[in-house]
């Protein structure tokens, strides 16, 4: 009874005082009409209290997210099934559920009245602005009688979660060399003859070993041509994404981290969509998820990875052995000094196909952290071999990657404007 009596509102506790009140005036009056009249008044926030109580304790819900993945600035309806067991008919009933400020207002529902069998259904849409896995609820339900005496509050169904995905845009065509694409873009299969397995070869980059000069095709297309001792992309392609606060710039949806999550999202998709095997790594080498190799390839697990993927604390670039492990490597790099540039392009093999995405982040604001010198990092990583494209902000992202597709190491005019 305590308890039932803690949900009095304030004209509850009001009216209940003045029937005692009125209660004590008729013994000391002598007056029985009013102490039949503060019986009634006394008697009347205390029924209320009791039955009230009792309605809530058959109240259930059951909440609905459709989709449960959904990407930036998506929509989801979420669903909310509200039932009563009870046999005492329900009214007065409000609904809130609790989302989180990213995905918009709190969204409440009045239901006057709640049929016993059937329950009714309530719907909302959440849009959500910022990437990362979202917790709706708890769903509360605040129940009131048509007096207002009393109020309870009961909370109906728990938490549910929502991922918010990286925005992932359609991509077209592959990197040079790859294999996957048709015509002269790719690297250039010769027979070497009967009985003899077929040779790889591409034009010759800085830094190449002269022993492995293919004279052959050499001859033949009238330009230095070098032996690839392993098909390229044959092993699968690893996607590096510098998640560094320090490397980054901007805030919220248009921050530089965000469009390097986003980009890094659709390079994998895409490359899943030609069947690759792909390895998603961090700028230190973590690994955030791998093909099984068994030929499938899960869009979701690299979706929820790169939804839950918080901006590191650590300063620096560090990659203490190759992020490729020996794969073909991806790298979408944020502000990189060039020592740790040296120190990737150390741990690469020369022989291994290496593509860099350089983030101006300074085009996306101002703030401390490591800076590129873009100019000097092209020529840098073009020297080594590598291929090379900038992106900026207002670049679009299929633009970012057909560059990226034609880069060939030092041969490639990849500098994309602003």
């Amino acid at each position: 009874m305590r308890g039932a009596l803690s949900g009095l509102t304030t004209r509850g506790r009001c009216l209940l005082a003045a029937g005692l009140a009125a209660a004590l005036c008729s013994l000391i009056l002598n007056e029985r009409d009013l102490l039949r009249v503060s019986v009634f008044v006394v008697a009347l926030p205390l029924l209320v209290c009791f039955l009230t109580a009792v309605s809530r304790v058959g109240l259930h819900a059951q909440r609905q997210i459709v989709p449960v993945r959904v990407p930036v600035a998506g929509r989801a309806e979420v669903s909310v099934h509200v039932h009563s067991t009870g046999r005492l008919p329900t009214g007065g009933l409000l609904v809130s559920d609790g989302v989180p400020y990213s995905l918009g207002g709190r969204p409440r529902f009045v239901i006057e009245h709640l049929p016993r069998l059937t329950g009714t259904r309530l719907r909302y849409q959440v849009q959500p602005m910022l990437r990362g896995v979202q917790q709706l609820g708890p769903l509360k339900a605040t129940i009131t009688d048509p007096f207002g005496l009393v109020e309870f509050e009961r909370e109906l169904a728990g938490m549910s979660r929502l991922i918010v995905v990286p925005r992932v845009v359609p991509l077209v065509g592959v990197p040079g060399g790859s294999g996957l694409g048709s015509g002269d873009d790719g690297s250039v299969r010769l027979a070497a003859g009967q009985g003899e397995d077929d040779v790889i070869v591409r034009p010759y980059r800085q830094g190449d070993d002269l022993r492995k000069v293919h004279w052959r095709s050499t001859a033949k297309r009238d330009e230095m041509m070098v032996r690839v001792e392993e098909r390229p992309w044959r092993g699968g392609t690893t996607v590096l994404l510098d998640h560094r606060a320090a490397a980054h710039r901007g805030a919220g949806a248009s921050a530089s981290l965000e469009w390097a999550v986003s980009f890094a999202a659709s390079i994998c998709l895409h490359l899943h969509r030609y069947g690759q095997r792909i390895r998603l790594v961090t700028e230190n080498g973590r690994l955030l998820i791998s093909d099984s190799g068994d030929g499938t390839h899960n869009d979701n697990a690299v979706l929820d990875a790169l939804a839950a993927l918080q901006p590191a604390a650590r300063p620096q670039l560090d990659c203490r052995t190759d992020p490729g492990h020996g794969q073909e490597l991806i790298a979408i790099l944020g502000g990189t000094s060039a020592e740790e540039l040296g120190q990737l392009i150390t741990q690469r093999g020369r022989g291994s196909r290496s593509l860099a995405v350089l983030l101006d982040t300074d085009a996306w604001g101002t703030g401390e952290g490591t800076r590129t010198d873009l100019g000097g990092a092209q020529a840098l990583l073009r020297g080594t071999g590598w291929g090379v494209t900038v992106a900026h902000p207002n670049t679009p992202m299929t633009a970012v990657w057909a560059t990226l597709c034609r880069a060939n190491g030092s041969r490639s005019d990849a500098m994309i404007g602003g």
